[in-house]
């Protein structure tokens, strides 16, 4: 499932400019880009991992329109009782693309609506990824960068898109994400703030609560710092596992290992000045929540998957990029964008290589964020073939 030219989302661009309360938001989101709205909540239903839940006897109309019913009753509990903007920036969406709030909320809940259908069917509509960060002290420039490989499904990379937000009375940031989202994937604010938001495999879901993404985005409109951001994120009520990789402009770093039980931070050992992680809890108290070690696809998810062990990936891009960071004491954005370019050891790239091409997975975007420069540098593209274009907030 190699991504395709035609499908490419463009050179990154500025597409929308979002401000004023969360509802204005949202409603100018959706209405300036109501045609990639559209046609990505279109493309669940050619989602194989979505399909492949569907019961033989059942139409698959029926199917979508039972899925969608699943995932708002799922929403609704997720932002009911939570102080976040999600749930006015998503009627926001809704209205200004004119489409009914239950497709827009298939598509945040995809996940949970899958594992609730199916509980012994491994999700398999995570994505990859694989983040690095470094100090200033391990950076060239003298300042700290983070940077991320996104690596998810080309089905979805036309629906990329770099939101610029404006809240009243809030920070400025701007954002990496998926047309229909309220939520960011990546993003910088103007205090400098950095996340990148990775995927994990857990075992302890919880109750309905907001989606990570969801918390990204609002920990960059509140938070100027590294600690804030954590505590923020750590305090709050969320549904689903995930590594964040966070930087501010004083030159923190850290991993945060989350789950909606529990968390963990790690921090850069002394003399290391640098963090990576992939999709792969690292610390004792968040693996006892993480799913098995031999844990592999089961039969309902895609076939390309299925009897695959699904964190093996993880497992060897984990150890590469360890091996990459140990080479040198310092690196330059440009050396560490050929660490995020590697195709291992016998240069063949695969699903297991930082750098992804699979049949089913791909690094979809490659992104580097400069917290001292208030800089993000976007490719749509694997970063063995990125062109960066630089953005400023």
């Amino acid at each position: 499932m190699s991504p395709r030219p035609d499908t490419f989302p463009g050179e990154p661009v500025i597409n929308v400019v979002c401000t004023g309360t969360p509802f204005e938001m949202g409603r100018e989101q959706g209405s300036r880009l109501r045609e990639r709205i559209l046609s990505a909540l279109e493309s669940v239903s050619e989602l194989e991992a979505f399909r492949l839940q569907r019961p033989r006897w059942m139409p698959f109309v029926a199917f979508r329109r039972m899925a969608e019913h699943k995932a708002s009753q799922f929403m609704q509990r997720a932002l009911c009782q939570t102080k976040i903007s999600a749930a006015e920036r998503l009627a926001g969406i809704a209205e200004g693309a004119a489409v009914p709030r239950r497709k827009l909320d298939l598509f945040f809940a995809l996940e949970a609506v899958l594992s609730q259908l199916d509980r012994e069917t491994v999700p398999s509509v995570n994505a990859g990824c694989s983040a690095v960060a470094i100090t200033s002290s391990a950076a060239e420039s003298g300042e700290p960068i983070v940077a991320h490989n996104f690596d998810y499904l080309p089905l979805v990379q036309p629906f990329y898109v770099l939101r610029n937000c404006h809240p009243k009375d809030k920070l400025r940031s701007l954002e990496f994400t998926v047309a229909p989202l309220c939520g960011a994937v990546d993003g910088i604010n103007e205090a400098g703030l950095s996340i990148t938001c990775n995927y994990a495999y857990v075992t302890d879901h919880g109750e309905a609560a907001p989606t990570m993404t969801m918390l990204v985005s609002e920990c960059l409109a509140e938070c100027r710092t590294v600690d804030e951001a954590v505590e923020r994120i750590a305090g709050s009520a969320r549904f689903g596992g995930g590594i964040l990789m966070l930087a501010d402009s004083t030159g923190q770093i850290a991993s945060l290992e989350i789950s909606s039980t529990r968390s963990f931070v790690r921090e850069s050992l002394p003399g290391k000045n640098r963090l990576c992680h992939t999709n792969r809890f690292q610390s004792a108290d968040m693996k006892c929540v993480e799913l098995e070690s031999d844990a592999c696809y089961a039969e309902r998810s895609p076939c390309v998957l299925r009897g695959l062990p699904v964190h093996e990936s993880s497992d060897c891009r984990d150890a590469r990029i360890e091996q990459l960071l140990e080479s040198r004491n310092c690196f330059s954005a440009a050396e560490l964008h050929d660490l995020m370019s590697d195709h291992g050891e016998t240069e063949v790239a695969s699903n297991g290589t930082i750098c992804m091409h699979s049949d089913y997975w791909y690094t979809t975007a490659s992104l580097q964020l400069f917290p001292s420069e208030r800089k993000i540098r976007v490719a749509y593209d694997t970063a063995c073939n990125a062109t960066f274009k630089d953005f400023y907030v």
